[in-house]
């Protein structure tokens, strides 16, 4: 329980610094190939995880006891990056985000299915209202052309599968910091083999933008990590939606874009969403603690204690003259 507002906070604070990652990549990407970017940000990112291990003293911070999780975790992001990046050539951008709809309820399938999280009917419920929310939040949308629609369900697909291994992976261990590392190291070594065929001279003002780039998304996926290891993937995917709304919100600040009055409605459906699942950790919470409290104060526990005491104390004279 105490640990869920912390999750809670990490999610919304990385929903914030995603948003503004993808606005700086959307500024870089008039002028540079995606790939160049990735190669860039995911070396820059695997390189500050280095350094963040160093500093604190303990270059053993970058290893993992889940070697193969980890492999398909990284194998998995590198797929969904490179299906999304493909699949923004075919469809529009808001097509591409009807189909990132549908990651709370994939992420809720293989919670069941992979880590054997159970998921009650109320769950599924919000889940379903959160993802027509975000529907509601792209008005107009008509998801067109085969090859786009089966790229953006490949990046739905692995970009989901890749957040379900960062929770098994934390139920194993606390290192926080390698989950950032292998990703981006092998996204970028995986970008850098295409970088020769993509590559364009970037000034100084570009190489500030890029390292910023990496910086937010260092401690954005440094954040998501970190909730995943206190928050089902379940819930932590519907809260994900509320970079949508962040996005909506800078283009009405920054870019004078003003939404379509729907995505008002839309952002307000995804928010009660979100709350319901938070108050269903909550509630779920609370229902274990009452149990708890039960078991352990029932008369035969109490008998088991008073028991243990007294083997204890008849222990010690005996412990005493040895």
């Amino acid at each position: 329980m105490r640990s869920l507002i912390p999750g809670v906070l990490a999610v919304l604070v990385y929903t914030g610094l995603i948003a503004t990652a993808d606005g700086i990549a959307k500024l870089m990407s008039s002028g540079f190939a995606s790939a160049q970017l990735f190669a860039v940000s995911g070396l820059l990112v695997a390189t500050l995880c280095a350094i963040v291990s160093r500093v604190q003293g303990d270059p053993a911070r970058l290893g993992t006891t889940c070697p193969r999780a980890m492999a398909l975790r990284s194998g998995a992001t590198v797929l969904a990056v490179t299906c999304f990046y493909y699949a923004f050539r075919y469809l529009a951008l808001a097509e591409v985000f009807v189909f990132i709809a549908l990651m709370p309820l994939l992420a809720a399938m293989m919670s069941g299915l992979i880590l054997k999280e159970r998921i009650g009917p109320s769950v599924w419920l919000a889940l379903a209202l959160g993802t027509i929310g975000l529907l509601v939040m792209q008005p107009g949308v008509s998801v067109g052309g085969v090859t786009g629609s089966a790229l953006a369900i490949g990046g739905v697909f692995f970009g989901t599968f890749s957040i379900v291994m960062a929770r098994y992976i934390s139920g194993h261990e606390n290192n926080v910091l390698a989950q950032v590392f292998y990703p981006n190291l092998t996204l970028g070594l995986v970008m850098l083999c295409i970088l020769p065929f993509v590559w364009r001279p970037m000034a100084g003002s570009d190489w500030g933008w890029a390292v910023s780039y990496a910086v937010v998304l260092f401690a954005a996926r440094w954040l998501l990590v970190l909730a995943l290891r206190v928050l089902p993937a379940y819930t932590v995917t519907p809260l994900l939606n509320l970079q949508f709304v962040w996005m909506a919100l800078i283009g009405l600040m920054f870019f004078g874009e003003t939404p379509h009055p729907s995505t008002y409605l839309g952002m307000v459906v995804v928010a009660i969403s979100g709350l319901f699942l938070i108050w269903d950790r909550i509630r779920v919470g609370r229902a274990v603690a009452k149990s708890t409290a039960i078991m352990t104060s029932t008369p035969m526990v109490r008998g088991h204690r008073i028991a243990r005491s007294l083997r204890l104390q008849r222990c010690e004279p005996s412990q005493s003259t040895r």
